[in-house]
């Protein structure tokens, strides 16, 4: 039998619902750790793809609400997980905690585990039987916030004011997303190298999913995967035809390293970045980043391409975003959230750069991003400029 836990926001909204996965704390035992169930609360609007979230390495420092009332129904697979090479004492889920309308608890395909083992396996904390729309309601009118999962610290006595003054106190003791470098918690902590028959990318991981090395790959690149904290003259060492800035956990703002990193090689290569190496490159070009109200998380962001009017559909995980009245004149907001209007992408030509907010290598079920990685090879091989220039 489920034991009762209770969503925690720090508003004080109580969500009250079952554990799965490995139990809650009781709220005298909640303290500051890897395996505690709490962190920045957002949803996602996926209907599918709770495996890939659960590992996507942005998702570091969160729980994760999902929309969708009814999860776990396939299963999880260890071969559809997005974290990238990492030392094996990190967990493979990434999210802090679950949260649920319905868990599925019956039968699966052969070779498939449940979603409630999966998170045992990982010592992740899930609650069930939340009103997910509500919480998703609240959160959408008031933004996104710091929440935890715990249950009585008395059993026998059930749900006290003590045990949400306890809550309320912890929740008030931890920072929020804004002004936090996560990525040394993520990602590579060495260089890594798959052979290629073509181009030549530094790839820099701050947290890379799986699938962006599986999508150049498939292009036949060679790939160096490298540290967050990979230096100018590591670069210039191993001498690469472009750099690629990878997806990732935290605050842009907080990432001064990285940020000079790029700016030293502005000019010297051609750069290309996806989600928080977009965000980078956008500081790193003289803008600022903003922390948005609750975000983009799903797969099915619609995104304008500016120079073609084209609109797709994309998979996103973001809660900041470049501020589009601080970018340099020279450079053209290529991509544009068809929603809100916010950026999705930047060019700038001349550098040869080029980065999208929104995952090309994340399929929400049509393809219909994944030619950015052809676009993105075409910056690092200057091929737009040579086609410009022949014509």
């Amino acid at each position: 039998m489920q034991e009762k836990a209770y969503l925690v926001l720090e508003n004080g909204s109580v969500f009250p619902g079952c554990c799965f996965g490995v139990d809650a704390p009781g709220a005298s035992d909640l303290v500051v750790g890897q395996d505690s169930p709490y962190g920045e609360l957002v949803f996602n609007t996926g209907m599918s793809g709770y495996h890939e979230i659960l590992t996507d390495p942005s998702y570091t420092g969160q729980i994760v609400t999902m929309t969708y009332p009814h999860i776990g129904n396939y299963g999880c697979d260890d071969e559809w997980s997005e974290n990238g090479p990492e030392p094996e004492s990190r967990k493979d889920v990434k999210v802090s905690a679950f949260v649920v309308r319905d868990v599925y608890d019956g039968p699966l395909p052969a070779g498939r585990v449940s979603l409630d083992q999966y998170l045992k396996n990982n010592r992740i904390c899930g609650i069930s039987g939340v009103d997910t729309r509500r919480l998703t309601l609240m959160l959408r009118d008031d933004g996104s916030c710091n929440a935890v999962i715990v249950k009585p610290s008395d059993n026998g006595q059930g749900w006290t004011d003590t045990d949400l003054e306890k809550c309320r106190n912890f929740l008030k003791s931890l920072p929020s997303m804004e002004g936090q470098n996560l990525i040394g918690n993520v990602g590579t902590v060495e260089a890594v190298h798959f052979p290629g028959t073509g181009t030549h990318i530094a790839l820099i991981d701050f947290g890379i999913k799986a699938n962006i090395i599986r999508e150049l790959q498939r292009r036949s690149c060679q790939i160096s995967l490298l540290p967050s904290t990979t230096t100018v003259e590591e670069i210039k060492k191993i001498n690469p035809d472009g750099i690629f800035l990878s997806n990732g956990p935290g605050d842009p703002a907080a990432l001064r390293h990285q940020v000079s990193f790029i700016q030293d090689l502005l000019g010297l290569y051609p750069i290309v970045g996806i989600c928080l190496g977009h965000q980078i490159i956008g500081q790193a070009i003289g803008s600022v980043t903003y922390k948005m109200k609750f975000g983009h998380h799903g797969c099915n962001h619609p995104v304008r391409d500016e120079e073609t009017g084209r609109v797709f559909v994309t998979s996103q995980n973001h809660g900041f975003a470049v501020n589009e009245e601080s970018l340099p004149k020279d450079v053209n907001v290529r991509f544009r959230n068809a929603n809100d209007g916010s950026i999705e992408g930047l060019e700038w030509k001349s550098k040869r750069l080029l980065c999208v907010q929104f995952h090309p290598e994340a399929s929400p079920g049509p393809v219909d991003s994944s030619w950015i990685f052809d676009a993105f090879l075409d910056v690092v091989n200057d091929r737009v400029n040579t086609e410009v220039k022949e014509k």
